[in-house]
């Protein structure tokens, strides 16, 4: 009985000490892009605490959008592999109906600017499959911030 419950308990913690192991997907998504920065040469700056990384190209001006904003932009968006799941040419939106990653980055320029945001799944479209981008994908944009409302 007590070897038994023994080997109950060194299962019970081996289990325990395996799943604690496992990395989490902001983990996961983190190591992809720095090692997506790293290949690429790529002089990006983390945004605060997120996982989502910039690279402003051009500034644009002075006036920038907020959450709520109605943007016309230019961009091209692909996974880590540098495969493009998107692209559109003078297309209005408006920011607090995109990804959060967006909804982040966009901001950070002003009008005629340019930015490149490298974002994580978390940010992004999660654990869910949309289109031809598969669950849990860091994605990248290229963004041109034509003008904005």
């Amino acid at each position: 009985m007590i070897k038994k419950l023994f080997l109950i308990t060194v299962i019970s913690i081996g289990i325990a000490l395996s799943w604690s192991c496992q990395k989490s997907q902001s983990d996961l998504d983190r190591e992809a892009i720095n090692q997506y920065i790293s290949d690429n040469n790529i002089d990006a700056v983390e945004l605060e605490t997120t996982g989502m990384f910039y690279v402003i190209k051009d500034a644009g001006g002075s006036s920038h959008p907020n959450t709520y904003s109605e943007v016309t932009v230019n961009y091209d968006g692909h996974l880590l592999n540098g495969e493009r799941f998107d692209q559109a040419d003078t297309i209005k939106l408006y920011l607090d109906q995109t990804i959060y990653g967006w909804k982040l980055g966009i901001p950070l320029i002003g009008e005629g600017g340019s930015i490149q945001l490298l974002i994580p799944s978390t940010l992004g479209y999660g654990p869910r499959a949309i289109g031809n981008i598969p669950a849990n994908s860091p994605l990248v944009f290229d963004v041109d911030l034509i003008l904005f409302n």
